[in-house]
């Protein structure tokens, strides 16, 4: 029998994965210029967007990756790998500004790529098949209210913590997220290993 404690293995992994503060300054840099009604509207679509599309990726990824015979040691040591490329790139190229239409913000670039991105989608069929969909929604959607409540409050976040100190600990936590790859790598070739011959 599973302890309450339990349900929350997930949440660190998905905590370092949505990296709240590290977007941070790019949704302030975005909705720079509008007024407090606009930039909530953006939080809420953002947030929407990414918990949808979650939700379609947990209900249809696997169902996909048997059609496919793709393996979940597969997609961890793929995936692990792009997690760690896509770390190593944020720490050695810096973010360029762009500019979207206002009423899209919320869904792309917020929603997708950079709240549920290539990190959070391998992260959630990895901790469907380990925790099982209960931990998986519950830590996701805990996760999501992180940072929704860090977009709603993003001009007292900043002004607390100032925009070198939210890049800074964006930088760290991509640190953390390709510490976390290797160990995708790692523990899916051992799984590979253990395989039967001629699976």
């Amino acid at each position: 029998m599973r302890t309450l404690g339990s349900f929350f293995l997930p949440f660190i992994p998905f905590l370092v994965a949505f990296d709240a503060l590290g977007i941070l300054p790019i949704f302030i840099a975005l909705t720079r210029g509008m007024d407090l009604v606009e930039r909530s509207k953006v939080a809420r679509q953002s947030i929407l967007t990414a918990f949808l599309i979650s939700l379609g990726f947990l209900g249809f990824g696997k169902s996909v990756f048997s059609l496919l015979e793709i393996s979940v040691s597969d997609f961890k040591v793929a995936g692990g790998i792009l997690l760690f490329i896509l770390a190593v790139v944020d720490l050695i190229f810096p973010q360029k500004t762009r500019t979207f239409p206002k009423e899209t913000i919320g869904i792309v670039p917020m929603g997708i790529p950079l709240i549920v991105g290539p990190g959070v989608l391998t992260l959630l069929l990895i901790s469907v098949d380990a925790y099982g969909y209960v931990s998986t929604i519950l830590c996701l959607s805990l996760n999501l209210l992180i940072v929704w409540f860090v977009f709603k409050y993003s001009q007292w976040v900043m002004q607390f913590l100032s925009e070198g100190t939210a890049y800074g600990i964006g930088k760290v936590s991509f640190l953390i997220l390709a510490a976390f790859s290797m160990m995708m790598i790692r523990t899916g070739i051992l799984e590979w290993m253990r395989l039967p011959v001629g699976k």
